[in-house]
């Protein structure tokens, strides 16, 4: 197993994505502590990891809150000891025109998909540091790539994500910490289901029909270009961004 030993935080890993993600990293071997706003998810997502044989820890935190975030992270070091993967997923969007949106839109949005990952990154550093090694993971979107209608402060908080990303990878080498995007297309996961897809029948069909795979992402999908990110299997990549789209952005 790939991970053995390895400590492992997750945010928003109640559901979808986050939660695939931690199941991947988990049965290759590491312990996964998940992060979620919403407890019950992530007790029931820790609980699923827990009876395949895994060892999982549910912590609730609501990652736009550093108080938060240095909380859950002192209760991880206090159970493992240390962390040695971070996977930034928590994120949230409701696409609309531009025009249409709020100051208070704006807000939440870059704080939930961008300022989030800038506080938890930060809450893992002094032990990635100090062992000098460390695996950061950040999901970002093809939306911050090539833009994306109906998405444009998304887009620039993921466009934020990848930027991040870029300058961390650069500062932190001499850590060996290694520092990398994973970029998704479409995915088929509760929040597209509740944002994007409802009321809108044939979204779904019209995006397949875009994507040279013929289908939407799979939480899974993207799990397993995490867990590769995570792995010393990707010890010399740094600063990257891997799109996981079935190639509906090539760039």
């Amino acid at each position: 197993m790939r991970l053995r030993e390895q400590v492992a935080v997750v945010t928003g890993a109640g559901r979808g994505i986050g939660r695939a993600i931690a199941r991947a990293l988990a049965a290759a071997g590491a312990r996964v502590a998940l992060l979620d706003v919403n407890e019950a998810e992530a007790r029931d997502a820790a609980g699923e990891i827990q009876k395949a044989g895994g060892d999982a820890l549910a912590l609730r935190a609501d990652v736009t809150v550093r108080a938060q975030v240095e909380a859950a992270v002192a209760e991880v070091l206090a159970r493992w000891g240390t962390v040695h993967i971070l996977v930034n997923n928590a994120g949230w969007d409701r696409p609309m025109p531009f025009i249409e949106t709020t100051e208070e839109f704006w807000d939440r949005i870059l704080a939930i998909n961008l300022k989030s990952q800038i506080i938890c990154t930060r809450a893992v550093l002094d032990p990635m540091i100090k062992q000098g090694y460390g695996k950061i993971v950040n999901i970002a979107s093809d939306a911050g790539r090539v833009g994306s209608t109906g998405e444009a402060v998304y887009s620039a908080a993921k466009g934020g994500v990848i930027a991040f990303t870029k300058t961390l990878a650069r500062e932190l080498a001499r850590h060996r910490i290694n520092v990398n995007c994973v970029s998704p297309g479409p995915a088929e996961t509760p929040l597209f289901e509740e944002e994007f897809a409802k009321g809108k029948p044939g979204l779904a069909e019209s995006l397949k029909k875009a994507i040279p795979w013929g289908r939407l992402a799979r939480p899974e999908d993207i799990a397993r270009a995490v867990v590769f990110l995570a792995s010393d299997e990707a010890e010399y990549i740094t600063g990257q961004t891997l799109s996981v789209s079935g190639g509906l952005t090539m760039v």
